[in-house]
């Protein structure tokens, strides 16, 4: 394998010692142990929310360990809490009017979405989706009319989702368009008309236009699933021209104009040679566009507008160059804004920003018991796979410790089709606190690094995928960081199928194991999946692999499920019970499987979760457990 190009995490630490290396390593002060809970307990204030006026922020925080939207005016102290909510931490919320908040949430994260709406005051409370095993989604808020939203909703097919106008007060829906059981989207101009539907067949995609409500809808184009158009939004005549992201013609999306009555793009706008783009934003008062990001090893901005540039600029001049920074809210007017700024060692901060005085105010920290001293660098790196794709990763070494045959954890991402990113991450700081070094790695499949290595996994679970997952290992190894005899892989979801076929496929490179809500079989994964997945079953079956063909000889070698007598690892497995994506018998007939063949392995299951745990108590439990486990399997060999 070949070795890192850049000077390596080993290599800077004995260099930043060169001088007089006894002297800087007697000055090495590990962190202090830092309980579980500090890493995953709830914030004391999180997800602010400006009223369209400004005159009112509302923000979550804890109610009988769970978390509730809270409301107060900025220039009073009086705080109004407007749910109690005891069960489960709300999903999420956002002011629809000045008055009345709409706030979502399922029963013990089985995702089927309800809508709630509730007063500003606490009052008129009520739940506008109060359909049993039925999932609501947003389709627009309708900032122009805001007493109500355009809803999906499954109730009628549980496939595909018809839209729908909500009364915010009285829950009243008016049915729009009957989805004719092909269309698994929908797209509204500035206006709240829907004017876009997206249709499938599982694995071509078209786009359906029509220029008003009043005539039918026709089609733009169609391509292949592996092929992006998305519109993103109208321009501001809401004519027929779109901003859209595009990688048709290319192997990197680009943010584009499209003419949606011409069919044709119109004008390239932004593209970056390495990464994709990740979205484009606007001014809702100012109706243009103000920027696009895109992630490297960072968040990049590619600015359009002074006035925008100018505002990050000035964030950065106050606050910070190191953090990264976004607009979370805003007024109706675009005078009054609330900041988030984070970076890898907090958790983040909130801030308000009054542009007519010019003051940036701080808010909150999300969790201001953490002290950023004692937390780990979230290091970009890169390494080379064994067939030669550039993996591109982060690791994390422990505070005050020589980076020098270390324990490691590896840390496949789940998805798999997501990415890691650079930022403060819970799980990542508490291995790292407990003296663990930690490899996340984007291996291929991974978003955002363009569509050639977007397609190099299809079909490549447990195969060239788990490669890469390997590779990074092997190179920690090379590199002298990681001691080869206590290695762990810990992942969730996609990530938990990554360690179970991890320690299937190399078994002697890893000590220990934890599966967190991750698929065992390939076969049972496929045939329960939620019924919304199912228009997209065919292109799954590109992806992963058809059951139903010869890919079926392929998917069970690739099953860590069947390969349970390969498996020298100890092992520790996480399950939701209510998990609609990966279900609980996906981790009952691995644990099923490993008893019968006399491994001992031990099962946390919680019955009032679903694909991760969402409840307080719940983390603690899990996260406790598993550093208790790693600890109990690889740290009695830990030479500090």
């Amino acid at each position: 394998m070949k070795k890192l190009v850049v000077l390596t995490a080993l290599t800077l630490f004995m260099l930043s010692c060169k001088q007089d290396t006894k002297e800087s390593v007697a000055k090495l002060e590990p962190a202090p142990e830092i309980p579980v809970e500090d890493f995953f307990k709830n914030s004391e204030k999180r997800t602010f929310r400006l009223s369209p006026n400004g005159e009112y922020v509302a923000y979550m925080a804890p109610y009988k360990n769970r978390m509730n939207i809270h409301v107060k005016k900025f220039d009073s102290d009086n705080v109004i809490r407007v749910t109690s909510v005891e069960d489960r931490d709300l999903s999420g919320y956002f002011w629809a009017n000045d008055n009345r908040l709409v706030y979502v949430r399922d029963k013990g994260g089985d995702e089927n979405f309800h809508l709630y709406a509730v007063n500003k005051d606490g009052t008129n409370e009520k739940d506008l989706t109060p359909f049993d095993g039925v999932r609501a989604q947003i389709i627009d808020d309708l900032e122009h009319d805001q007493s109500k939203m355009i809803i999906g909703l499954n109730q009628r097919i549980p496939q595909v989702f018809d839209p729908y106008e909500l009364n915010i007060d009285s829950g009243e829906l008016k049915l729009l368009y009957e989805n004719p059981g092909n269309i698994t989207g929908w797209g509204t101009d500035h206006n709240g008309n829907l004017r876009l539907a997206y249709v499938t067949n599982g694995v071509d995609n078209t786009i359906m236009y029509r220029s008003n409500e009043k005539t039918p809808f026709e089609e733009v184009i169609t391509t292949n699933f592996k092929e992006t158009l998305a519109p993103q939004f109208f321009d501001f005549d809401n004519g027929d021209v779109v901003y859209a992201l595009s990688n048709l013609g290319r192997d990197k999306t680009a943010v584009v104009k499209y003419d949606l009555k011409e069919k044709k793009e119109l004008e390239e706008i932004f593209i970056d040679k390495d990464v994709d783009v990740d979205g484009i934003s606007y001014s809702s008062e100012r109706k243009t566009p103000i920027f696009i990001n895109y992630t490297k090893a960072k968040l990049n901005r590619h600015f359009l507008d002074k006035e925008s540039k100018d505002l990050f600029t000035l964030l950065e001049d106050k606050l910070g160059a190191d953090n990264e920074y976004y607009i979370t809210s805003s007024n109706k007017k675009e005078n009054k804004f609330l900041i988030y700024l984070g970076n890898d060692k907090t958790r983040g901060s909130y801030y308000y920003y009054d542009k007519e005085s010019g003051n940036i105010d701080h808010l909150a920290d999300l969790s201001p018991w953490i002290n950023s001293s004692h937390m780990a660098e979230m290091k970009p790196i890169t390494y080379t796979s064994r067939d030669g794709l550039t993996i591109n990763g982060y690791l994390t070494l422990p505070v005050g410790i020589i980076p020098k045959d270390l324990p490691v954890v590896i840390n496949p991402h789940g998805g798999p089709w997501a990415r890691d990113n650079w930022g403060f991450n819970s799980e990542v700081q508490l291995l790292a606190n407990r003296g663990y070094a930690v490899l996340q790695m984007n291996f291929r499949g991974s978003t955002g690094y363009g569509r050639a290595f977007w397609e190099s996994s299809f079909k490549k679970w447990g195969q060239e995928m788990q490669n890469d997952v390997t590779d990074g290992a092997r190179w920690l190894i090379d590199e002298g960081i990681a001691d080869p005899k206590r290695i762990a892989i810990y992942g969730g979801s996609y990530g938990g199928y990554a360690t179970l076929a991890g320690i299937t496929n190399t078994p002697d490179l890893y000590a220990a194991a934890v599966d967190y809500v991750g698929v065992s079989n390939l076969f049972t994964f496929m045939e329960t999946i939620p019924p919304y997945w199912e228009p997209y079953k065919k292109m799954l079956y590109e992806m992963v692999g058809d059951p139903k063909t010869k890919d079926s000889v392929m998917m069970k070698a690739n099953s860590p499920v069947f390969h349970v007598d390969k498996i020298q690892a100890a092992l520790f497995i996480a399950q939701g019970a209510n998990d609609p994506r990966v279900v609980q018998a996906e981790s009952d007939q691995m644990v099923e499987a490993l008893r019968e063949k006399g491994v001992v392995v031990e099962y946390m299951l919680k019955k009032n979760e679903g694909h991760g745990f969402r409840n307080e108590e719940n983390r603690f439990d899990f996260y406790n457990g598993m550093v208790g486990f790693l600890d109990a399997h690889l740290k009695e060999k830990i030479k500090m």
